[in-house]
C-alpha cells in the first residue's frame, strides 16, 4: 500500500513543498496547543534549514504521492509526520520498524510533545517507555517534551 524509501539529496521545489504540506497538515491535526506564531516560526525553520538537507525516509502511496516522512540522527527519531489522510493505516509503525532496523540492537529514542496525547499513545503502544521529561522544547519554548526509548 505504501512504499518507503530514502529521499535523494536532490529535491525539487515540488517535493520540498509536499514535505512542508505533510508537516503542516499533521501539525494542524495533532498540535492544537501550538501558538500561531510558533507554527509560523517552525514552518520557516523547516523550509529553510531542515527539508532541503535532512536525511529523510519518505512514504508514497499507490498514486506516487508523498504521504509521510521520518528523519533520524543516530538512534534518535527527529521527526515523524504523516498526512492526516493516512493516520491509523499502519504507516507510522512501518516507519518505526525501519528506524529500529537502522539502529540494530541499540535503543531507539524519540521526543514527543507532552500536550500531544495521540502521538504519546502511539509511541507507548509501539513499545516505547517514558525515560524523562523536559519543561521546554528544543527551541526553548514552553511545550514540554517526553523523552521516550524503545529497547529492542
Amino acid at each position: 500500500m505504501f512504499e518507503l524509501f530514502d529521499l535523494p539529496p536532490e529535491r525539487s521545489p515540488e517535493i520540498l513543498e509536499r514535505l512542508h504540506t505533510i508537516w503542516a497538515e499533521s501539525v494542524r491535526a495533532t498540535h492544537d496547543f501550538l501558538k500561531a506564531k510558533d507554527f509560523i516560526d517552525l514552518s520557516d525553520i523547516l523550509r529553510r534549514a531542515y527539508f532541503p538537507d535532512a536525511d529523510l525516509i519518505v512514504a508514497k502511496d499507490e498514486s506516487g504521492t508523498l504521504v509521510g516522512f521520518m528523519g533520524m540522527s543516530e538512534t534518535m527519531i527527529d521527526a515523524l509526520f504523516l498526512h492526516p489522510d493516512v493516520f491509523r493505516l499502519g504507516l507510522g509503525r512501518r516507519f518505526i520498524n525501519v528506524a529500529q532496523e537502522r539502529v540494530g540492537d541499540q535503543a531507539l529514542r524519540v521526543d514527543v510533545n507532552e500536550q500531544n496525547p495521540g502521538s504519546t499513545a502511539f509511541y507507548l503502544q509501539s513499545g516505547f517507555e517514558v525515560i524523562g521529561r523536559s519543561d521546554l522544547d528544543d527551541q526553548g519554548r514552553p511545550y514540554p517534551l517526553l523523552h521516550l526509548e524503545r529497547k529492542c
